[in-house]
């Protein structure tokens, strides 16, 4: 008897048009929530500022709303959790879309469009600063950040690491479009943050051991480098004149449209560093390059640099070639701005 044609990439599509359907229907309840929590803060704050004496009546007010809901809906509306959605309110109130009806110009403000998790929003809420709080919710929503992805990201200043290594006519953009790379050095940061490696600061280790940690946390690696990198190779070797070397990771940036060349380095960064990667590039930008893509970008991470090695070393035009250093372990705000303080 013949065999039963197989039904699996029948089944497979199915399966994939229902979890698609599902996540959709998650993601809308989701947004739903988030928006009908940002009403309630509007409608307490707008209940409170009735209220004679606004402290004690918003205090008494959050108090037996939470009865009543708790009574009606269950657990979920605890007084704390009730303040978290005033508190949500007076945060992004200010996002609200302003639009003039008639003659009377009489203002409507529209509901604002939330894209993310309550749980995003939460901790969105504790970042004091507008304009930082302002990049990192539009980072999460353009990379699809999960809530620990975003704490991460957080947690490892990438918005301080930003600043205070840009141009400061950029800041603001950051605010208002995330991080936009348009050129090499928008894809590159300093320093970069490993902790995920869970390496010691000052722990001995071998290069190899790093390039193996970082291969081993590919993901966590690809999302600290930042948008459109995606891997190509390790320990790639390129030989010319019957001599072979090897280039520890090699990447592909979509956006940029080139290759991004990694060498790792333990220690001090040596001008014979910079000048092995700049003779990498070159045979990268000479052999592999196709000729509708950028010129390739080399970057050599070390534990430490000297800017005077790293000016003197590369050409005054170099854009291009770029020394960063690493941390395995997470720094303070003030050890993050006296880092990039030295470097400037």
């Amino acid at each position: 008897m013949a065999d039963k044609p197989s039904n699996t990439k029948f089944f497979s599509q199915i399966v994939d048009l229902l979890q698609s359907a599902r996540n959709n229907i998650v993601r809308t309840i989701n947004q739903t929530m988030v928006q009908t929590y940002f009403e309630v803060g509007k409608m307490i704050v707008e209940e409170e500022q009735k209220g004679k004496d606004r402290a004690e009546y918003g205090k008494s007010l959050l108090q037996d709303l939470s009865k009543t809901l708790t009574r009606e809906f269950g657990k979920g509306f605890s007084v704390t959790n009730i303040q978290q959605m005033r508190n949500f309110y007076l945060t992004y109130q200010k996002q609200q879309t302003v639009s003039v009806k008639s003659e009377k110009t009489i203002q409507q403000t529209a509901s604002v469009e939330f894209k993310l998790s309550w749980s995003h929003y939460l901790k969105l809420m504790r970042i004091d600063d507008e304009n930082e709080r302002k990049f990192y919710e539009i980072e999460a929503v353009k990379n699809n950040w999960s809530v620990r992805e975003l704490e991460r990201q957080y947690d490892s200043a990438l918005y301080t690491r930003l600043i205070l290594s840009r141009d400061k006519n950029k800041v603001k953009e950051l605010s208002e479009k995330g991080l936009v790379i348009t050129k090499p050095k928008d894809a590159v940061k300093d320093p970069y943050i490993l902790e995920f490696l869970g390496l010691p600061e000052h722990s001995a280790y071998s290069e190899n051991q790093l390039e193996s940690g970082l291969i081993d946390k590919l993901e966590h690696f690809l999302l600290e480098l930042g948008n459109g990198f995606t891997f190509v190779a390790r320990q790639k070797r390129i030989s010319f004149d019957d001599k072979h070397f090897w280039i520890d990771l090699v990447f592909y940036n979509r956006i940029l449209r080139c290759f991004v060349l990694i060498d790792l380095k333990i220690g001090e960064l040596k001008h014979q560093d910079l000048g092995q990667m700049q003779m990498y590039v070159n045979y990268y930008d000479r052999e592999i390059r196709l000729e509708d893509e950028n010129k390739t970008i080399g970057m050599v991470l070390c534990q430490n640099k000297s800017e005077s090695v790293v000016e003197y070393t590369l050409p005054e035009n170099n854009e291009h070639i770029f020394a960063s250093r690493y941390k395995t372990v997470l720094p303070s705000k003030e050890e993050l701005k006296l880092l990039i303080k030295q470097s400037e």
